[in-house]
C-alpha cells in the first residue's frame, strides 16, 4: 500500500470520527456533561489545539492497532471487536481514573462516556475496515 492510500484511509476514518464525535457532542453530550460535571467545571469552549490533538492522535491509534491489521487480514470482524475494545479501553483510562482520584465525580459520566466510546470506536474502526479494503489495503 502507498504512502498515498495510507493518508487517504487515514483522512476518510478521520472525517467519520469527527462526524460521528460532533453529532454525539452537538446533540446529547453538551448538555449530560454539563449537567452532570457542572458548567463551572468543564472548559466551554475546549482548548482546541488539545482537542484536535487527541482526535488526531486516536485516529492514528485507531488505524494501526485496529483497523490496518483487520484489512490486511481480510477479517471484518476484527476490525468491530478490537475496535470495540479499543474504545473501552481508551475511554475507561480516562474515565477510571477520573471516577478514582476525583472528589464527586459521577459515576453516571463515566458509564455513559465509556459506552459513547466503544460505540464510536466500533463505528470508525468498521468504517475505516471498509475504506481500507476499498483503497486496495
Amino acid at each position: 500500500m502507498t504512502v498515498l492510500r495510507y493518508v487517504g484511509v487515514y483522512l476518510l476514518t478521520f472525517a467519520v470520527f469527527m462526524v460521528a464525535d460532533l453529532v454525539w457532542l452537538s446533540t446529547v453530550a453538551l448538555n449530560f456533561y454539563t449537567g452532570n460535571i457542572g458548567a463551572s467545571r468543564m472548559q466551554i469552549p475546549p482548548i482546541w489545539p488539545v482537542a484536535i490533538a487527541f482526535y488526531l492522535l486516536y485516529v492514528a491509534g485507531v488505524l494501526v492497532i485496529v483497523v490496518l491489521p483487520a484489512a490486511h487480514s481480510g477479517d471484518m470482524w476484527k476490525a468491530v471487536l478490537f475496535g470495540a475494545l479499543f474504545g473501552l479501553v481508551a475511554y475507561a483510562t480516562y474515565d477510571l481514573t477520573n471516577w478514582s482520584t476525583l472528589k464527586d465525580w459521577p459515576a453516571i459520566v463515566s458509564m455513559v462516556d465509556m459506552l459513547w466510546g466503544t460505540v464510536l470506536t466500533t463505528i470508525v474502526a468498521t468504517a475505516g475496515y471498509f475504506i481500507a479494503r476499498w483503497l486496495g489495503a
